[in-house]
C-alpha cells in the first residue's frame, strides 16, 4: 500500500489531540509555577522522570523539543528559564504548547516539521535536544540521529526515549488474550508487517503508523552519528502494563553528548 507516512501520521495525531490522548494534554499552571521555582520533572518514557543530572544548566540554554509537541515537556523547560523551540509533525500538538505559553506569559517557538529533517535549523544551534518516545512514528531513525548531532553544539546533549523492539515482535492481538508469541521480524513496519486486511482496517480506524527499529539503529545509530552515550535507563507502561511489559521493561531512555 502506497501512503504518505508524514501526512497520514500528522492527521492521526491531530485526531488524538481532539480525543484527549494522554500525550496531548498540556501541563497545569501549578506545574509551571513549580518549574519556575526549580521543582520540575519531565518524561522521556511513560513513567520514570529523567534524572536532573542528565540535563545541562537550563537557565539560558537553547533547547529543541524534537517531536515533543503536546504542551507537556517544552513549557516546563521554558518555565525553568530555557530558550525553547519545539518541532512536531502535528499542528494540533504544537498548538498545545502555544496554549500553555500564552496562558503563562512566556515564549516558545513552534515549528511544524519532520523529526528526520531539521534543515530549518543551522548547525550547532542547540545545547539540548529532547526527544521523548516518538521515533517509532518515523521509518528512518538514523536520519534523526544524524540531524540531532548536526544541530547540537559541541558539548550539547541528546536525551531520547524509545521502544524496545521486542514490542513489535509480539502478536498484539494474542497478547491482549494473555498469550506471548513472537511473529514479526525487526525492523518492523505497520505498512509491511501487517496482513493486508489488518492494515486496511488499521488505517480505516485512523491508527498512527508505527515502526520498530533495531537496537543497532537506535543505539548504534547515535554512536555512528558521532555522539557519545553516557547513561541509560529502562521503563515500563506503569499501571497499564501488558504481558511482555510485566516480564521486562519495554522502554529505553538514553543520554548522549556531542564531543
Amino acid at each position: 500500500m502506497s501512503i504518505d507516512i508524514t501526512a497520514y501520521n500528522k492527521a492521526a495525531w491531530n485526531m488524538r489531540v481532539e480525543s484527549g490522548n494522554r500525550w496531548t494534554v498540556p501541563v497545569s499552571t501549578e506545574l509551571i509555577a513549580e518549574a519556575g521555582l526549580g521543582n520540575w520533572d519531565v518524561l522521556l518514557t511513560p513513567t520514570k522522570p529523567v534524572p536532573h543530572s542528565w540535563f545541562p544548566e537550563m537557565h539560558g540554554a537553547d533547547v529543541l523539543g524534537l517531536a515533543s509537541g503536546g504542551g507537556q515537556q517544552c513549557p516546563i523547560f521554558a518555565a525553568a528559564g530555557a530558550n525553547v523551540t519545539v518541532l512536531d509533525n502535528s499542528p494540533r500538538q504544537l498548538e498545545q504548547d502555544r496554549i500553555v505559553a500564552e496562558r503563562e506569559g512566556f515564549s516558545i517557538r513552534t515549528v511544524e516539521g519532520d523529526m528526520a529533517d531539521l534543515s530549518v535549523f543551522s548547525d550547532e544551534s542547540f545545547d539540548l535536544v529532547f526527544n521523548p518516545c516518538s521515533n517509532c512514528f518515523a521509518p528512518d531513525v538514523r536520519a534523526i540521529w544524524r540531524e540531532s548531532a548536526r544541530v547540537l553544539r559541541h558539548g550539547g546533549i541528546l536525551l531520547t526515549g524509545f521502544n524496545n523492539p521486542i514490542l513489535y515482535s509480539v502478536d498484539q492481538k494474542l497478547e491482549a488474550d494473555g498469550i506471548v508469541q513472537l511473529v514479526h521480524t525487526i525492523p518492523y513496519s505497520d505498512l509491511t508487517s501487517r496482513a493486508p486486511e489488518d492494515l486496511k482496517a488499521f488505517i480505516a480506524n485512523g491508527e498512527v503508523l508505527e515502526f520498530g527499529h533495531t537496537l543497532a539503529d537506535q543505539i548504534g545509530g547515535q554512536l555512528d552519528a558521532g555522539l557519545v552515550m553516557t547513561a541509560m535507563f529502562e521503563d515500563n507502561w506503569g499501571e497499564s502494563r501488558g504481558v511482555v511489559d510485566r516480564l521486562m521493561d519495554v522502554f529505553i531512555a538514553t543520554r548522549a553528548i556531542k564531543p
